[in-house]
């Protein structure tokens, strides 16, 4: 039975669902499909991987006509390049069979480039904020027909620090519009933007952020050092067959870049890293090589990988413990997707024995402890973060002189001198104060006495 065939869906649209084997409905979608359509403002909450993009862009595009106008009519807005290049990519495919233009824009590229491409006219314009702000300031982009937003990923774009470029593209937008949100967490940044901007919009919040995916099994190790992990890594890809397409969430940039080092040398051909400081095109090269089986293992920071649609994800292994457990949900649902059975392994120290605590409280449910193998090696050498933190120390810095003795010499000549207020004050003292005009005539009385 195909779920698409209940709801009113053109010949075009369901025709390139189906041959993209689309059949049944997740919950997310069957609950937004007809609200959105009623034009009411939405915040739909989920889980990553539960189908969001599909949830709201099947109704937006049921109700997009034809036209040929240049200003664009649907507006969306996401935290990361890599999610504009997906996005337009899902997009594409849903309107194989009717006229819709879709057009990407987002930094670290030629802005010039991109106010050509805007310049020739668009339907659905997809853009992270700070590129769409510069287009819409330059005059090349008019915001003025947009009819609906969608914010999608919006907890990541608020960690971003995104929240001033959101408010200023919202007093850009026309008044009369349709707001879309779409996030996997509520927070109290969030909550406050909806309240804001949107106008008693209705909420669908489905599978809680604390909810685990219950086709996804997952274990952990308590792993003595961050270079323990490494080893510990290395002793588990080396199953070709079993880690066959391995996602591994690494919190900073500088620990990814570290991890990556380390492993290189054995995975080098088989491995790839994503994360903001790597060069727009490596990145998209990375993804690319990943999705079509040429590398089987990807490093990637969890901002970077957020809303990233990776299929076939055999095993997610957290090197390390995030610093909020709702993050976790997020990496974890990276595998497990369509039904399929997940894999989720979790690295973690003796110090992060208290988020890992967290993660369990948030889902209510116990992760599952594996011994630790014999054949890892467990290191002594500390990475940077590890090591202890060494301050100097300054002798005479606040501590009181001793009493001197008498070999204890008189200070020189030039150290005698006092602070005379500058050359100013200095040239001032060498000139008498102006005389008054009772001093004037005081002087001229004394004069004739004399």
């Amino acid at each position: 039975m195909n779920d698409f065939e209940n709801i009113k869906l053109s010949k075009q649209l369901f025709n390139a669902i189906s041959e993209l084997g689309f059949t049944k409905m997740t919950p997310i979608q069957k609950e937004s499909y007809s609200v959105i359509r009623s034009g009411k403002d939405v915040v739909g909450i989920a889980q990553t991987g539960t189908g969001k993009t599909l949830a709201y862009m099947l109704p937006v595009l049921q109700d997009l006509k034809y036209s040929n106008q240049i200003n664009p009519r649907i507006l969306i807005l996401v935290p990361t390049r890599e999610l504009v290049l997906q996005l337009v990519e899902q997009i594409n495919s849903y309107t194989p069979y009717v006229s819709i233009r879709t057009v990407g824009v987002y930094g670290g590229t030629n802005i010039n480039t991109q106010k050509q491409i805007v310049a020739e006219g668009c339907d659905i314009l997809v853009a992270t904020p700070g590129r769409l702000y510069d287009l819409a300031a330059s005059g090349v982009l008019q915001l003025k027909s947009i009819g609906k937003l969608v914010i999608d990923e919006v907890d990541v774009m608020l960690d971003l620090g995104f929240r001033k470029q959101l408010t200023d593209i919202f007093i850009l937008l026309p008044e009369k519009r349709q707001n879309l949100m779409f996030s996997a967490t509520m927070t109290e940044e969030v909550d406050e933007l909806i309240n804001a901007f949107f106008i008693l919009p209705e909420k669908i919040s489905i599978a809680l952020s604390g909810t685990p995916l219950d086709n996804i099994h997952q274990s952990a190790y308590q792993v003595e050092n961050f270079f323990t992990k490494v080893n510990m890594l290395n002793f588990l890809l080396k199953d070709k067959e079993k880690f066959s397409k391995t996602l591994i969430f690494v919190s900073t940039k500088k620990n990814a870049d570290l991890v990556f080092e380390n492993m290189e040398e054995i995975f080098g051909n088989e491995m790839c890293i994503i994360h903001s400081n790597k060069a727009q095109n490596y990145r998209i090269r990375s993804i690319k090589q990943f999705e079509e089986g040429k590398n089987r293992i990807i490093i990637a920071t969890d901002v970077i990988a957020r809303g990233l649609d990776l299929d076939n994800i055999s095993h997610v292994i957290s090197f390390d413990v995030p610093a909020f457990p709702e993050n976790y949900m997020h990496r974890i649902g990276r595998t497990g997707r369509a039904e399929k059975q997940g894999e989720s392994i979790l690295f973690f120290t003796e110090k992060e024995i208290a988020k890992k605590e967290a993660i369990e409280d948030l889902m209510n449910r116990k992760i599952e402890m594996i011994d630790f193998p014999e054949e890892v090696e467990i290191s002594n050498e500390l990475s940077p973060d590890e090591k202890p933190i060494l301050r100097e120390s300054f002798p005479g810095k606040n501590v009181r002189r001793k009493k001197q003795g008498s070999a204890f010499h008189e200070k020189s000549e030039k150290n005698t001198k006092t602070n005379q207020g500058g050359s100013y004050l200095r040239k001032k003292k060498k000139y008498k104060n102006p005389l008054t005009r009772g001093d004037k005539v005081a002087n001229r009385r004394n004069k004739k006495k004399k």
